[in-house]
């Protein structure tokens, strides 16, 4: 009866055992998908940052040409009064 009862666990740890390396198995399975998954969404916030980053650094060279502009229209616009505005006596 001793052995019998002996078998019934062995049967169970063995069971047990076998599940528990079924679950390694697919927990390891899942962590390589998860890994590659992360690793791609990782490319694409990259190459997202580098698009924002040319983005802002063009409108800040557009905000600076645009100030450039501003500035040769002010003295243009000096210049223009300058030269046609009637001399006071």
């Amino acid at each position: 009866m001793e052995t019998n009862e002996e078998g019934k666990a062995e049967k169970k740890f063995k069971n047990f055992g076998k599940r528990i390396d079924d679950f390694m198995v697919e927990f390891n399975e899942a962590g390589g998908k998860l890994q590659k998954e992360f690793q791609t969404k990782y490319e694409e916030l990259k190459v997202s940052a580098e698009k924002l980053k040319k983005e802002v650094e063009n409108k800040e060279r557009w905000k600076e040409v645009e100030d450039s502009l501003k500035k040769a229209g002010d003295e243009l616009g000096k210049a223009f009064e300058a030269a046609f505005k009637s001399k006071k006596k």
